[in-house]
């Protein structure tokens, strides 16, 4: 930010736009804007028991724990404590990954990480690995999180929650699946007979990854008066190519980095995609927008439960 801020840039933190000042404003006062807030919409689960006490988004857990770390005071209802707790995690990207952290230090009674998908292979598959460059190799990794104490258990789907009788989550009720390609090549998924099982869970994280942005405020705003297009999937529209590159369907409006193309497996270079967008505005000088400034034979083999 201090090489930013010394070549021009001026930050502005603590406002919504669509809430606190409304886009209007920011599109009267500036030639062009660029939309680049990234992908925040968590991923939901849909199943019965998820209003129970106890289960929570990832990143809210994470996003208190962070500002109470450096001293900014949290009030104790809005901070989340894994302290002496059962805690499962639902997702085995990074975001799971510093739920495990964050736990382990808050002195977590045990934790179980959970992925739907097939444990990857110890090493990548060296023939398939160009032709999904610049994607990461498909292979087992284990993150410093993941090292300091973690069961990691693979081919499960959450079908439940359970309460203790007063509203808190007491158990996670899941099934085993496994992966097969049908006539086409595609993968499908499957659940396993008889593998009907629960984990202890008195905290649940969900850290399944984000569907799109963030549409309250900014983005329902100049839905709504602008008429900006937003993709099937609930993504900014916008080509990167042509002389109207990263330009959304509002006139001077250009859309970059995850907010344009959702979250990808892994996070991306969004300063690249944001500089591209910036180019893109015609030679005229953008602001650029945020909404917010052990392993265990639980795995299993790809291809499901042998």
């Amino acid at each position: 930010m201090a090489q930013m801020r010394a070549e021009g840039v001026e930050f502005h933190t603590h406002c919504h736009i669509g809430v606190d000042l409304p886009v209007a404003k920011l599109m009267a006062d500036y030639d062009a804007v660029v939309l680049s807030g990234g992908s925040e919409k968590p991923r939901d689960l849909d199943v019965p028991g998820r209003s129970y006490a106890g289960i929570h988004f990832a990143m809210d857990f994470l996003r208190a724990n962070s500002k109470r770390v450096p001293g900014v005071a949290v009030p104790d209802e809005d901070f989340i404590s894994a302290q002496g707790k059962h805690v499962v995690v639902i997702g085995g990207g990074d975001t799971g990954s510093d739920g495990i952290g964050t736990s382990n230090r808050h002195g977590a009674k045990s934790i179980t990480q959970i992925e739907i998908l097939d444990k990857p292979p110890a090493k990548e598959d060296k023939g398939l690995t160009w032709p999904n460059w610049p994607n990461w190799p498909n292979k087992l990794r284990t993150s410093t999180s993941q090292e300091e104490g973690c069961e990691r258990h693979c081919n499960v789907l959450t079908k439940s929650f359970e309460h203790d009788g007063d509203g808190n989550v007491s158990a996670l009720n899941y099934v085993l699946v496994r992966w097969d390609k049908d006539e086409q090549g595609r993968w499908q998924m499957s659940e396993v007979p008889g593998s009907e099982a629960s984990f202890k869970a008195d905290l649940v994280l969900l850290a399944m990854g984000f569907v799109h942005p963030v549409h309250e405020g900014m983005l329902a705003e100049l839905k709504e008066q602008k008429g900006l297009a937003l993709d099937p999937r609930g993504n900014v529209q916008g080509s990167t190519e042509g002389p109207a590159a990263y330009q959304t369907s509002i006139p001077g409006v250009f859309a970059a980095g995850d907010m344009r193309r959702a979250h990808p497996p892994g996070n991306r270079a969004q300063e690249s995609e944001g500089d591209s967008g910036c180019r893109g505005g015609y030679g005229v000088a953008p602001v650029s927008l945020s909404h917010q400034a052990t392993w265990v034979e639980g795995w299993h083999e790809p291809g499901g439960i042998h």
